[in-house]
C-alpha cells in the first residue's frame, strides 16, 4: 500500500510540474537526489565496513564478550526461563552487546540465532514465549552507547560534529529501554495473575 502512495505522490508531482512548466526543476531535483543517494550509500557502506571490521576486532579481542559479562546479570533477571548455559543466552548476550556498540548489522545474526534458540525452548509453539517477547522488546528499544549508523549519516550530511548526539542517544535509549522493559514486566505480571 505504501508503494502505491509513493508512486501516486511522484506521479502527481511530475504532472503538476509539467502543467506549471517546471519539468526542468523536477529533472534537476531527481538528478541531484540520485547523486546524493549514491554518495550517501557509498559513504555509509564504507563506514559500516569500518564498524563491522571494528566489531570483528572487538569480538576477537574479547570486548563484546566482556561487555556481555557486564550485562549478563541483568539478562539473567530479564530471562529467568532461559537456562544459564543455553545457546539462547549466549546469542542474546552477543546481540545486546553488539547493539550497545551501535553495530546493528553485526547484531542481526546474533538476534536471529537467539530467536531460533528461544523457539526451541518454546517447544515449537506458534505463540511467542515470554522470553521471546522480552528479547524483541530489548532488541527494539535497547541501549545504544555508540550510534554508529547515525554518526555516519551525520558525517555524510556534512555535520560539524557528527558524534555530538552520543550523549543524547544514550539518554534516549536508556529511557526507551526502561519504559519498554517496565511495560513488558507489567504485562507479564498481569497475565500471570489472570492465570
Amino acid at each position: 500500500m505504501l508503494n502505491v502512495i509513493w508512486v501516486g505522490l511522484i506521479v502527481a508531482g511530475v504532472v503538476v510540474a509539467a502543467l506549471g512548466g517546471r519539468i526542468d526543476t523536477v529533472t534537476e531535483a531527481a538528478m541531484t537526489g540520485a547523486k546524493l543517494g549514491v554518495e550517501t550509500i557509498i559513504t555509509l557502506t564504507a563506514i559500516m565496513i569500518f564498524w563491522l571490521g571494528l566489531a570483528r576486532v572487538a569480538e576477537k579481542a574479547g570486548l563484546i564478550q566482556a561487555l556481555g559479562r557486564v550485562v549478563q546479570p541483568v539478562l539473567r533477571l530479564l530471562f529467568p526461563s532461559v537456562p544459564r548455559e543455553h545457546p539462547a543466552m549466549g546469542a542474546i548476550t552477543a546481540n545486546v552487546a553488539a547493539n550497545m556498540l551501535g553495530l546493528g548489522q553485526a547484531a542481526t545474526p546474533f538476534g536471529l540465532r537467539a530467536m531460533a534458540a528461544l523457539q526451541e525452548l518454546n517447544g515449537g509453539s506458534a505463540t511467542a514465549s515470554a522470553a521471546m517477547v522480552t528479547f524483541l522488546v530489548l532488541n527494539t528499544a535497547g541501549v545504544t552507547l555508540i550510534p554508529a549508523a547515525v554518526i555516519a549519516l551525520r558525517a555524510t550530511a556534512g555535520s560539524a560534529d557528527p558524534a555530538a548526539i552520543v550523549g543524547t542517544t544514550l539518554c534516549a535509549t536508556l529511557a526507551s529501554t526502561t519504559v519498554a522493559l517496565t511495560i513488558d514486566g507489567l504485562i507479564r505480571r498481569a497475565q500471570a495473575r489472570r492465570r
